[in-house]
């Protein structure tokens, strides 16, 4: 069955009556606006029910909120996913039929900028966004094909709400002495002149698509402790917002900074208690970072939370103005609600806690589209997501979503085949930040997905793009080897950092052995013949240059290495495979890479009958090793090992995947796709005593019994497995729950 469904453009069923509407007059210049406040709009109309299925569909440039009669439609957050705006829109659609009273009824909306209205300064330049302008939305009532409701001239708007400010990178300003009453009501009366007519404009320009993935929901709330006078701790670093229950007099002020670090742990250690956050916040270079504000309206308790930004932390600074008391705050942690479909659980506390390191480093990082950071950058960087992406498919039902942000990647794509670094894109981001390591994604995500799925249409929708991408490395290249891009990122040692070249041009080799697979399956044999003969030729021209002797490719540092042997590349991959174990015991099982190392290293290592040495790595406690900053407290996956820079980065979260595929055994490939009938190939670890894997309601698990290795398997229902224990021994297996006995 697919996963997926092509989209068109319906505006001839969906919006044929509608039209974009926002506030008149109200208008966007460049650079840094301080003041914001975010719009809302009602309008009321009468229903009579029929009994019939009743829809809504919302287009926003921004994000937006819907009421009907008073209530919030849904329980999604930050909706839509953020798009190049002027190339697509996402839209959403609700059943209604709920919330709908016979005779008058009232629709609301509130839009807040997103990335659509994003005026924060930053090296990105997003404040200059070719789409930028001040929100704005399409919306239309349908039922049985007849329109109900459409946005028209005939709405109210409000441009002076209670929130004052929304910034996607900044934060939000909330002023509750300016609530609006029961402005999305029937009765609700426009008393004052602040409600006034919309106005009928244009839209962004983008095609518009229908949003199929999972939205954004709040996924987890965890009660934040006092730890100081004024500093709150979630006890894990996340992605989302505080809720904050208060009590004071009117135009009391609460002032939320978020952070993910204080003082005195890992990397900041000056023995004080405050929160640090100076080189976290180095690219906003406008308003406050990560900074909400609340003014009371006064007399009972008041809960208060953002609705438009979300920031990255574990702690918050609380100050207060006037008289006001906190009386709780809790963080909510916002994301991409997937439903889960993987598990990891082991004999070893320290692997447990990386796997929980993972999973909220991944979450942290998918809040509409897969992101580096949810605190410095929150961008689409397109090499984290490539590196994030087998994670997030073993243990999430990711793969829609995944499918949604490569159609923002492909529009972002030039003519002349080249991709940006990152998407959305403002503009910013082809002549930096990109190269075959990022860029890759276009094509090895959708085999990703293939391989997790069998659902082949993303491969269909982007195979011209893919190979208009390889065109522009074809243009790019010399004697087929690729020079250009960041290679092996946030390495150790950054004045010994691998040369690009390497790993550049193994992925152009890669990309094009994927590329004849994936003409393959759609029948091109000539693709097919011409992409082979292209890895052929690159392959070639790596060993000739790459090659020095012996199973030595490049400077031998374990980063090279694993390239030629992770690619497919190397002359010998055994002996290669050989000198990187011993390269990595000789070091003490110690990290001496960046974040494709960060893969590569451990997968080679388990790939040639070293899985115990990349095991050692993970949990590897001095520094520089994996499992270090568990000692310090540290909830999520950093940037670089050192400390410095972002604490919750996924671009080397691979390390779960890992752990699905060699200890589970989970395999994957394009030749058998799917989890209908799949590959279960676990492998030991002498340090564990058990291990267990979930997967798509398939088990891998196993224990050692005194000198015997137990081997639980479960299949499914309508699946098969072929599974081969460690031993050799082979069994084709059907549903339901099987046991093996091997000696291990």
């Amino acid at each position: 069955m697919s996963i997926r469904k092509y989209r068109k453009l319906i505006l001839n069923k969906d919006f044929d009556a509608a039209s974009w509407i926002g506030v008149p007059g109200r208008v966007i210049t460049a650079g840094f606006q301080k003041d914001l406040p975010a719009p809302h709009f009602r309008r009321n109309f009468d229903y009579h029910g029929t009994g019939d299925a009743v829809e809504l569909v919302i287009a926003a440039a921004g994000y937006y909120e819907v009421y009907i009669n008073g209530k919030k439609v849904g329980d999604q957050v930050l909706a839509p996913t953020p798009s190049n705006y002027d190339r697509r829109m996402f839209y959403n659609r609700f059943n209604i039929s709920g919330y709908l009273l016979a005779g008058k009824n009232t629709v609301g909306i509130i839009l807040g900028n997103s990335f659509y209205n994003a005026g924060t300064l930053g090296p990105w330049v997003i404040d200059k966004a070719s789409w930028r302008d001040y929100p704005k939305f399409m919306l239309q009532i349908n039922s049985t094909g007849r329109c109900i409701l459409n946005t028209d001239e005939n709405w109210q708007v409000n441009g002076e709400g209670p929130i004052r400010y929304d910034s996607i990178r900044n934060g939000e300003y909330y002023d509750a002495r300016l609530e609006l009453g029961k402005w999305a009501s029937p009765d609700f009366e426009v008393a004052d002149g602040k409600w006034v007519v919309a106005a009928r404009i244009h839209g962004p320009g983008g095609e518009l698509s229908e949003e199929l993935h999972a939205p954004c929901r709040i996924y987890d709330i965890l009660h934040m402790h006092k730890i100081t006078d004024n500093i709150y701790d979630s006890g894990q670093n996340l992605a989302g917002w505080a809720r904050i229950k208060v009590k004071g007099e009117a135009g009391a002020e609460v002032i939320c900074r978020y952070s993910e670090l204080i003082a005195g742990e890992l990397g900041y250690l000056d023995g004080t208690k405050r929160i640090k956050r100076d080189e976290i916040a180095r690219f906003v270079n406008s308003g406050e970072f990560q900074t909400d504000k609340y003014i009371l309206k006064g007399g009972d308790s008041e809960i208060w939370q953002p609705r438009f930004t979300y920031h990255g932390f574990r702690y918050i600074e609380v100050q207060i103005i006037g008289s006001a008391e906190i009386i709780s705050i809790d963080a909510c942690a916002v994301g991409t609600h997937f439903d889960i479909i993987g598990r990891i659980a082991t004999s070893d506390a320290t692997v447990n806690a990386l796997m929980k390191c993972t999973y909220w480093t991944f979450r942290s990082n998918f809040v509409g589209f897969p992101t580096d950071c949810p605190q410095r950058e929150k961008q689409g960087w397109t090499g984290d997501a490539l590196l994030g992406a087998e994670t997030g498919l073993y243990n999430f039902e990711s793969a829609s979503a995944y499918c949604d942000w490569l159609e923002i990647l492909a529009d972002a794509q030039r003519p002349s085949g080249q991709i940006p670094g990152k998407a959305p894109i403002s503009g910013w981001g082809y002549n930096w930040g990109y190269g075959p390591a990022w860029d890759s994604a276009i094509i090895l995500i959708p085999a990703y997905v293939y391989a997790h799925t069998a659902d082949i249409s993303i491969i269909r929708k982007l195979y011209v793009n893919m190979q208009k991408y390889m065109d522009f490395c074809g243009s790019m290249a010399t004697d087929d080897i690729l020079r250009f891009g960041l290679g092996d990122y946030c390495p150790l040692d950054w004045d010994n950092m691998l040369d690009p070249a390497i790993t550049s041009t193994a992925y152009y080799y890669t990309n094009a052995v994927t590329l004849a697979q994936f003409a393959g399956l759609l029948d091109a044999e000539d693709d097919r013949k011409y992409y082979l003969e292209l890895a052929h030729s690159i392959s070639t021209a790596f060993n000739k240059t790459f090659y020095s002797k012996n199973g030595i490719y490049g400077d031998g540092s374990m980063t090279a290495l694993a390239t030629a042997v992770y690619h497919k590349l190397a002359i010998d991959s055994q002996l290669t495979a050989e000198h990187l174990n011993e390269l990595v015991k000789n070091n003490d099982h110690k990290i001496n890479f960046g974040m494709l190392g960060a893969k590569y290293v451990p997968r080679v290592l388990a790939d040639y009958s070293h899985i115990d040495t990349a095991y050692m790595m993970f949990v590897q406690d001095k520094y520089p090793g994996w499992a270090y900053p568990l000692k310090y407290g540290e909830t999520t996956l950093l940037e670089q090992w050192n400390g410095a820079g972002s604490h919750n980065h996924i671009m080397k979260g691979d390390i779960s995947a890992w752990f699905f595929r060699y200890p589970g055994g989970f395999t994957h490939s394009i030749e058998n796709p799917g989890w209908k009938n799949i590959s279960i190939r676990p492998q030991l670890i002498k340090a564990l005593t058990s291990f267990r894997a979930e997967y798509r309601n398939y088990v891998s698990e196993w224990k050692r019994i005194d000198r015997d290795c137990i081997f639980n398997i479960t299949v499914p229902d309508a699946s098969r497995a072929d599974l081969i224990l460690p031993n050799g021994a082979a069994y084709s297996l059907a549903p339901g729950e099987h046991m093996f006995k091997i000696q291990g």
